[in-house]
């Protein structure tokens, strides 16, 4: 990126993505910051609960895993294991597809498939843990008299009001987040809306899942969200590849555009609601196990403690899980979007 004024979607594409840009460094994400799928492998294991789950509704013992921005096959790697071992039930034979833009890592097993686009017809799971976040999107800042502007940025992270919000942003805008206070910040989310609905698309049938930092409509924060990280601290958030940049995502705009275009039938939870369903609640093992089996009790409570992690309040516990089913017979009465 030069030093030329630019809206944030195209700065935020190069600095992540092009030649050079934070994702395409060796260390991958797990370098700079911590998902749930770092935290614990309780998560792998809830995941490939799941997948069994949904291979169940499906009626096959044949699936396909899609993991979508997958990093460096952590959590396709921690689900294959997971599987393997029996924890999370009975044998499946599975086709793991890794989407991501850096090369494939060495090392991965030989059996994940590794490609930068999302494979077509698969049937099964596919699972985006922390991607949308990562979607560039524009940033738009009602000025003195109320008026959407976007927010236009240089390499260094000044940034400068440029023309008015119009056409399909608009649209977005006054559907999702409206912005009248003059200083109101919001990211706009049709690129994110687009891209979740190509990936729930790319399905036959099966059950996709978007999981990250979210809000909801009414819920909004009134001056956006978009940050950055670098080695595992929230930073200033510039458009040089140094870091990381995110903001959170409306999952509910998300569900929507998913719905209109494939008919796909929503479900907006939190992680906390969503991983007690997969057996992962954090809960502490009886006390009184701690005589009849101390060393059972040790790994109880050292999983409990895991398990507390990934379903904290105020933490991941608060993330938000988008679930669309893309088949007839998947789709159960829908929670309100």
């Amino acid at each position: 990126m030069t030093d030329d004024w630019c809206g944030w979607r195209e700065a935020a594409e190069t600095a992540l993505y092009g030649d050079g840009g934070f994702y395409r460094r060796p260390e991958g994400p797990a370098g700079h910051f911590r998902t749930s799928v770092h935290a614990s492998p309780l998560f792998a294991s809830a995941v490939a609960r799941l997948l069994v789950g949904t291979a169940r509704e499906l009626g096959t013992d044949s699936v396909d895993l899609v993991d979508v921005g997958a990093g460096r096959g952590e959590l396709l790697t921690g689900v294959l294991r997971a599987l393997r071992s029996g924890a999370a039930g009975p044998g499946l034979v599975v086709r793991a597809h890794a989407v991501e833009l850096a090369p494939r890592p060495a090392g991965l097993d030989p059996g994940i498939e590794w490609s930068a686009e999302l494979p077509q017809g698969t049937k099964g799971l596919l699972f985006a843990n922390e991607w949308l976040d990562n979607v560039p999107a524009d940033i738009a800042e009602a000025d003195a008299g109320g008026r959407a502007r976007y927010v236009l940025v240089r390499a260094d992270g000044t940034e400068r009001l440029g023309d008015p919000v119009t056409g399909a942003d608009a649209e977005w805008l006054a559907r999702w987040w409206p912005l009248t206070v003059p200083g109101a910040r919001a990211e706009i989310g049709r690129p994110r809306d687009e891209a979740w609905t190509r990936a729930v698309a790319s399905m036959a049938e099966g059950v996709a899942v978007a999981v990250d930092y979210a809000h909801v409509r009414g819920a909004r924060p009134p001056f956006g969200t978009l940050t950055g990280f670098r080695s595992g601290r929230e930073v200033r958030p510039v458009p040089d590849g140094s870091c990381d940049l995110t903001s959170h995502v409306a999952l509910d705009a998300c569900a929507e555009a998913a719905a209109a275009a494939d008919g796909a039938v929503a479900e907006l939870l939190d992680q906390r609601t969503a991983l007690k369903e997969l057996d992962i609640s954090g809960e502490r093992p009886p006390l009184a196990r701690a005589s009849t089996d101390p060393a059972g009790y040790v790994r109880a409570l050292a999983a409990a403690g895991e398990a507390a992690e990934l379903t904290a309040r105020g933490g991941l516990g608060d993330f938000g899980w988008l679930r669309q089913r893309t088949a007839p017979g998947l789709r159960p009465v829908p929670r309100p979007v």
